[in-house]
């Protein structure tokens, strides 16, 4: 018994390491662009204020959130969240919800109990586990599908407004999962990433660096 639940333990947290991080060197790199390259633009008129809280809850995070760590720990429920300096991907756009209200913990969590059978089942769980369950992009995915919430995935970057959450396979099966913010690149003429992806919460210009798997608007 003692070996199963070990072996079952390591597997949690070799899928979580996978998921959504790719080791790169971006330690010195800048957590944003310069100033001067960008500009923040107002959000469509009669925008929710709820999605205004989750976009600046989701910009928020850079510089707060300085590490990565995929870990499987036990997290309180709801509102449950592992250190704010540390996380995976998913847990930017988990954070950035609940500044809008959204506990996606809960809430994801409430449908599995419900609808189990409709998740991913790749972990070999038997039932839900609120300590994990809203941290895996294939489940964050599957939620946003479930409430109707799927976009087009095309390379139109006129597609992808502020607030919208964009799944990416990385390679190899490797998910991530990040947020449009309503900061404009001006270079690139896009709006850029909130994302982690293994050295902090960063703004980037990273929306076509990988394959684009998802794209979801909740508002």
């Amino acid at each position: 018994m003692k070996r199963s639940f070990l072996t079952a333990l390591f597997a949690t947290t070799l899928l979580l390491t996978f998921s959504c991080e790719r080791q790169v060197a971006r330690a010195r790199q800048p957590l944003r662009p310069p100033e001067q390259q960008t500009e923040v633009r107002a959000l469509a008129p009669h925008s929710s204020p709820t999605l205004k809280a989750i976009i600046d809850g989701a910009n928020n995070q850079v510089g707060e959130t300085t590490g990565y760590d995929p870990s499987y720990q036990k997290i309180d429920y709801p509102n449950g969240d592992v250190p704010l300096e540390t996380g995976v991907c998913s847990d930017v756009v988990v954070r950035a919800f609940r500044k809008g209200g959204i506990d996606l913990q809960k809430e994801i969590h409430e449908d599995m109990k419900s609808n189990f059978s409709g998740y991913p089942t790749k972990w070999g769980l038997k039932s839900p586990d609120s300590n994990i369950d809203h941290r895996r992009v294939p489940n964050l995915q599957t939620f946003f599908a479930r409430k109707g919430k799927s976009l087009s995935t095309n390379n139109d970057s006129e597609s992808y407004l502020p607030g919208d959450v964009v799944t990416w396979d990385l390679g190899l099966g490797t998910d991530h999962v990040g947020m449009v913010t309503n900061v404009w690149y001006k270079p690139s003429q896009r709006y850029l990433v909130v994302h982690n992806i293994g050295a902090g919460t960063r703004m980037e210009d990273v929306l076509f660096s990988w394959k684009i798997t998802g794209h979801y608007r909740y508002f």
